[in-house]
């Protein structure tokens, strides 16, 4: 046994199991390193009703599951699973409909993060006198002098650190990464090499409760106001035609809008209160300034200065460069260098030195009121 492996002999390791390779070569890597491990799934709600072919969450259909207990055994550790079903209904799922309909475009994987995965399960397996929740996240962890650090997968087409800037201190303390250092080939690699029947398993998908992909069918469906019309305007108030349900739109959406006009018009807003679809042309798309709310800041303290850093708007979305200042409450303005299209109130905005997540919060409805640009001599840059 290798001094690795001895060192991590009695420490426990519960790895949140989903069937999938990335989880699967998680727990293989946790075993070969000599942990403790214990694989858990959980069952999370789906649709009821759709008749015999009802879909399952695609998070924990019975094949996934199946995958999951068939490497748990290969592998030889114990494997349960928890029934979560009710808890992320509430928490999750409803907070996906409540969100359209106030107008915002969630993210609901930041949401699971914050209150299930990261809440829920982490709490369940320390309550297995776990030292730590692993999962299959391209994101890794490093232990500085000064605390623990949130850092990029080494993947960039895979890097989940977006979804995972909820974590705090303490829980960055809790949880491993282990495939955060490796490629998705290297890790289908790895699959293979530990014999695991799962090495060339497809992707699975975001919004898992979808069983159809089908969010508009779903939102129709488990909605009392997605599908309600109303009209389509300008910012002037000049009326252009009619919309069939705010939830239906994204902002920067150029086609589908069932509008003509003499220039491209996009998706500026939703205007909730009136129940209007707000559009026009692409120079009033831009956006220079946004408000974070719910901001988390992974050192556990917002800086005391404005910062610069890569802001990213949404999950796939390039780092934009810009500076980011505390106002307190939980809340960040952040002002981009130049104007950034697609700004969605309820998407993540999350803050990034190169490699280095440094929080995040959720966009705020609205736009904020301009304020002086701030100069270089204001800006703190972190080393």
């Amino acid at each position: 046994m290798s001094e690795l492996q001895q060192a991590n002999n009695k420490k426990r390791v519960v790895v949140a199991m989903s069937g999938g390779v990335d989880s699967s070569v998680a727990a293989a890597l946790l075993v070969e390193q000599g942990y403790d491990v214990v694989g858990m799934m959980m069952r999370l709600w789906s649709e009821p009703g759709i008749g015999p072919a009802a879909p399952a969450n695609r998070c924990c259909t019975p094949d996934q599951m199946a995958d999951a207990r068939r490497v748990a055994g290969m592998l030889g550790i114990p494997f349960y699973v928890v029934d979560v079903q009710d808890h992320f209904r509430q928490t999750i799922v409803q907070f996906f409909i409540d969100e359209h309909a106030y107008g915002r475009t969630p993210n609901p994987c930041i949401e699971c993060n914050r209150q299930i995965r990261f809440t829920y399960l982490l709490e369940r397996a320390l309550a297995l006198d776990a030292d730590y929740l692993a999962t299959g996240h391209y994101a890794q962890v490093r232990h500085t002098p000064h605390g623990y650090q949130l850092l990029k997968g080494l993947d960039p087409n895979k890097d989940q650190s977006y979804v995972l800037h909820v974590l705090d201190q303490e829980k960055l303390g809790q949880v491993l990464f282990p495939i955060g250092g490796y490629t998705k080939p290297e890790v289908r690699e790895l699959a293979q090499k530990f014999g695991l029947p799962v090495a060339s398993k497809s992707e699975s998908q975001d919004l898992c409760f979808l069983g159809d992909g089908d969010y508009r069918r779903f939102l129709q469906e488990y909605s009392q106001t997605a599908s309600q019309p109303g009209p389509i305007l300008t910012s002037d108030g000049a009326e252009l035609g009619q919309h069939e349900g705010l939830s239906f739109y994204t902002i920067g959406q150029r086609k589908g809008l069932g509008i003509s006009a003499s220039v491209p018009l996009f998706v500026l807003r939703k205007d909730v209160a009136r129940n209007a679809l707000i559009v026009g042309p692409k120079s009033e798309l831009g956006q220079q300034m946004l408000i974070a709310r719910d901001v988390n800041w992974l050192s556990g303290q917002p800086p005391q200065e404005p910062i610069a850093a890569q802001i990213k708007i949404r999950y796939k979305a390039k780092g934009i460069q810009g500076e980011v200042v505390d106002l307190g409450d939980g809340r960040s303005q952040v002002t981009f260098h130049e104007p950034v299209f697609g700004v969605t109130a309820g998407q993540g905005a999350v803050f990034y030195d190169d490699d280095v997540c440094l929080g995040g919060g959720i966009i705020a409805d609205g736009v904020p009121v301009e304020t002086p640009t701030l100069q270089l001599a204001d800006i703190q840059v972190l080393s």
